[in-house]
């Protein structure tokens, strides 16, 4: 893939000799790290994979949500951006929904799509995007069609360097199918700054706070997590004797939840907010926005009296934070800037959040056994992502997770991340055994993985949480004024056989009926060498 070095000019100096545009992207995507390409083939792609260079990774997806969901879950793994390569406008459509997941998880991608060649574009052609650049937007950092072929390998790396700026997203480059073999001038790996030291003064008034303050209270997002920060905040929070909540909706694992402080996690409900965190007369949010809603709410947006400070690495969410304080920039630069302060006064230690009861074995499994069984057996070290909403809860209860890296969800609330992001986890991590926790119905947005996840032959475990119904649904709808017995239409789901789906696809697969198979069955799949699905018959 690589062209001739030197060429002779008519002067008779030697004159550096045109690389293709093919040679600048691959030479740059091996300089930074992405020779792994997250993809679904179409036609006006071919060009870019021909002579594909033997020290890249092709990724196969088998839909386009798939694709972006594996790059999503790698990239979160790696902490560097991955390469998807998409089919046009109607795979980048398909591709929309984990697109929108992965611009709420922060996750630096950088999504390519095939174009038709220039030459037939005023005849809008078949296959052609005519909108290219705007499909994917509002929920891209940056989208770009360059106007030259040459302009190409600078596109990819000024796509690149934004996605891993804070706040990391995905970006998007749309490239022509004809550009490829044509000439393109070198491009440099330049150094870019990625993050941002907080201001010192608006720390200084956070600190003071701190130090001044009776009963703090911190919140954390998954922001603490993405940067690195975990150990920085658990030692903060262990300075000033402050509980630690996690922010609703937050997608990673940015406190141990077996620590003394922990407090537990706060829903997405603002009078519910309020009543968890009153008594506590400072409020700090790390990593998270202040606060995320689900419902309609009315009333004061923290308790009255409390003072909010936010540290948060995101500038649109610093400027619709409701009250407060917010302070712009990287997370784990802005906690040890606050841990070099002197040490405050000593308080006391608050009271510990209350042990969850024991959940028993019944004839028809609850899923707080099954989360709590999985909890007892895992390895703390295991990476779970998780896509079964109504269980959430009753995971934050049985299932807890004290180390940092090991827990994904989706903050999006969109369906179709959970199982194609543990393929691209497992990928990112060998040797490391991933759980993909997922509901019935969430599994069947992007079922696809499972077979992308036997062609790789990773260590997965995938336990479908099968209720039958969307739960989460049929929990939520007396918000909306059902009454407890009103049928709530479109959320049941009978006649699903997970043991089958998964079999179609190569993958051996269990159901699970009755509690006292469920151990068993559960540690055989945590040590099988590759993945095996776990159908949980549950209440």
């Amino acid at each position: 893939m690589t062209g001739s070095t030197a060429q002779q000019g008519m002067s008779g100096r030697t004159q550096p000799a045109r690389i293709t545009v093919r040679d600048a992207v691959i030479d740059f995507m091996r300089r930074v790290g992405m020779t792994s390409v997250f993809a679904n083939p179409g036609s006006t792609e071919l060009p870019m994979f021909r002579d594909f260079p033997a020290d890249f990774r092709y990724v196969l997806g088998l839909q386009e949500a798939v694709v972006v969901g594996m790059a999503d879950g790698y990239a979160q793994a790696t902490g560097n951006a991955s390469l998807v390569n998409l089919h046009s406008a109607a795979g980048v459509g398909n591709a929309m929904g984990n697109i929108f997941t992965a611009f709420r998880n922060r996750t630096p991608i950088v999504v390519t799509a095939g174009q038709q060649a220039r030459s037939i574009l005023p005849f809008d052609p078949f296959l052609a995007s005519t909108h290219a650049t705007e499909l994917p937007k509002p929920y891209v950092k940056w989208s770009i069609e360059p106007a030259r072929a040459a302009d190409v390998p600078l596109a990819i790396a000024r796509a690149y360097h934004i996605a891993m700026q804070e706040p990391r997203g995905p970006v998007f480059v749309s490239i022509p199918a004809d550009d490829w073999d044509q000439p393109a001038d070198y491009v440099p790996v330049s150094e870019v700054s990625t993050v941002t030291r907080p201001d010192p003064s608006m720390l200084a008034r956070m600190g003071d706070a701190l130090d001044l303050c009776a009963q703090p209270a911190f919140v954390v997002g998954g922001g603490v997590d993405r940067a690195g920060a975990v150990e920085e905040v658990v030692r903060l929070a262990e300075r000033h004797q402050a509980r630690v909540f996690v922010a609703p909706m937050s997608g990673r694992c940015s406190f141990p939840e077996d620590h003394r402080l922990f407090a537990g996690f706060l829903p997405a409900m603002r009078e519910k907010i309020v009543e968890l965190l009153g008594g506590h007369d400072l409020i700090c949010v790390l990593g998270a926005p202040a606060f995320t809603y689900h419902v309609e709410g009315s009333g004061p947006h923290i308790p009255p009296g409390a003072q909010l400070f936010q540290l948060i690495d995101d500038p649109s969410v610093a400027a619709w934070t409701p009250s407060g304080t917010a302070t712009v920039g990287n997370i784990r630069l802005g906690i040890t800037d606050l841990l070099a302060r002197p040490a405050p006064k000593t308080r006391p230690l608050p009271a510990a959040r209350r042990a969850s009861p024991r959940a028993e074995a019944s004839p028809l499994m609850s899923v707080a056994f099954v989360l709590q069984t999985l909890a007892e057996i895992r390895n703390p070290a295991d990476v779970v992502v998780e896509e079964a909403p109504s269980a959430r809860p009753v995971m934050q209860e049985y299932l807890p997770f004290t180390r940092s890296g090991t827990f994904l969800t989706m903050e999006s609330g969109g369906l179709g991340y959970g199982m194609p992001a543990a393929v691209g986890v497992a990928l990112a991590k060998p040797g490391t055994r991933v759980i993909a926790l997922i509901g019935d119905g969430s599994s069947m947005y992007s079922i696809q993985a499972i077979w992308s996840a036997v062609q790789l032959n990773l260590p997965i475990t995938f336990v479908i949480l099968n209720n039958s119904r969307y739960a989460a649904l049929q929990d939520f709808a007396p918000v909306f004024g059902f009454a407890p017995t009103d049928p709530v239409q479109g959320t049941d789901l009978p006649g699903l056989d997970f043991v089958t789906l998964a079999a179609g696809m190569g993958c051996r697969g269990v159901a699970v009926k009755e509690a006292s198979q469920l151990r068993g069955v559960l540690n055989d799949a945590l040590h099988t060498a590759g993945p095996m699905l776990v159908e949980t018959v549950v209440a």
